[in-house]
């Protein structure tokens, strides 16, 4: 294999397959990328064996072939190189080398075989549909932030996206929750998603995923299976399998009869519950909501370190309310809205609370109160 390539296409394409490889394997084959050339076209190809990227880039390819190297060793090489270079690979599997050449740089890199490389096996796919890039960024980003570290509770390790009855139809639907927090997102159904099973879309894969959504007017091909999902640009596929487990029943969980109603300042309220968390013990990090005719006191008091409080206007007109939450937890939640307003609706002081942004009800969160 002998091919040239332009430094920043190669950086990256091998950035985003070095970004899917398990920094700590057993298995040496899968610290290594897999490159292969043909027809003015390079592909790399990268998997932690859960989830596989393939990225394709133009190049200049002399002579056609294949080889593997390690992803993680390409990459800080290629990042190091200047920009503007013209990168040239070339594999010998006389010597089972990989020669990288740029400018007066170069180097010789370890191979291993590519058929020793595990390509992920093709699934069919019950569902083939194309969503907007601009719309599955807003469905993952609004609700990962509620996904659950919990190894145990592994079925809450990912963002649940399926096809669910909404105010307005039937929509594509993301949820996330750890069971303290809740998220969750709708948008509109795309075509031909109408018959797609509900799937657990892992953190790692939505990490990944981000990086393919950059670009708002790009069309991504969405297919999903029981086991897996893929999502694709001309450019680049990432494959991964789903999480094997059931997502609860999470419509039990957002409340309907809260009735008591807060409008804020989302960006206010956020600065206003960081400044007085600054004082409180970092284990609990509690801050306490007093709600009384269009005022809203947050206070934190931390014996050990100190206390704190600060006053905000809000639209509020119902009877006095005190209600504790995890300061995280709300200034996670407060960072979702878009919006100028956020309108949190209570019920009691031991209650979940709901939170959406404005009248919008496409995206809604919950958090579950704490003493305080």
């Amino acid at each position: 294999m002998k091919i040239s390539i332009e430094r920043a296409v190669l950086l990256k394409a091998v950035s985003q397959a070095q970004s899917v490889v398990e920094r700590r394997n057993t298995i040496p084959i899968l610290a290594n990328v897999l490159i292969e050339a043909e027809d003015a076209q390079v592909s790399l190809r990268a998997t932690d064996l859960d989830i596989e990227v393939l990225d394709r880039a133009p190049a200049m390819v002399e002579q056609a072939g294949a080889t593997t190297v390690s992803a993680v060793l390409l990459h800080d090489i290629v990042r190091k190189l200047p920009d503007g270079a013209l990168v040239e690979l070339t594999a010998d599997a006389r010597t089972g080398r990989l020669q990288v050449r740029a400018g007066r740089s170069s180097f010789s890199l370890a191979t291993l075989p590519k058929e020793d490389f595990p390509v992920m096996a093709s699934s069919e796919y019950s569902a083939n549909f194309s969503a907007g890039a601009k719309e599955l960024r807003r469905l993952f980003d609004k609700a990962k932030f509620a996904i659950s570290t919990e190894e145990t509770r592994y079925y809450l390790n990912g963002v649940y996206m399926h096809v669910a009855e909404a105010e307005g139809g039937r929509a594509l639907r993301c949820v996330a929750t750890d069971g303290h927090r809740l998220a969750r997102v709708d948008s509109a159904l795309p075509e031909g998603a109408e018959a797609m099973p509900g799937v657990i879309v892992p953190r790692k894969t939505v990490g990944e995923l981000r990086k393919l959504l950059e670009d708002d007017e790009m069309q991504i091909a969405v297919s999903v299976s029981e086991t897996k999902v893929r999502f694709a640009t001309p450019d680049m596929t990432l494959t991964s399998k789903v999480i094997d487990g059931t997502f609860p029943d999470y419509t039990r969980v957002i409340p309907t009869q809260n009735t008591r109603k807060m409008e804020v300042d989302a960006a206010e309220f956020a600065k206003a519950v960081d400044r007085v968390a600054t004082v409180s013990s970092e284990r609990s990090r509690a801050v306490k909501l007093a709600l009384e005719e269009d005022k809203l006191t947050l206070s934190v008091n931390a014996p050990d370190s100190g206390a704190a409080e600060e006053e905000l206007i809000v639209a509020y007109a119902d009877e006095r309310l005190e209600i504790g939450f995890n300061a995280k937890y709300l200034l996670e939640i407060a960072s979702q809205v878009d919006r100028e307003n956020a309108v949190f609706l209570f019920n009691g002081s031991g209650d979940p609370t709901l939170m959406r942004e404005g009248d919008d009800l496409s995206a809604v969160y919950v958090v579950m109160p704490m003493r305080v």
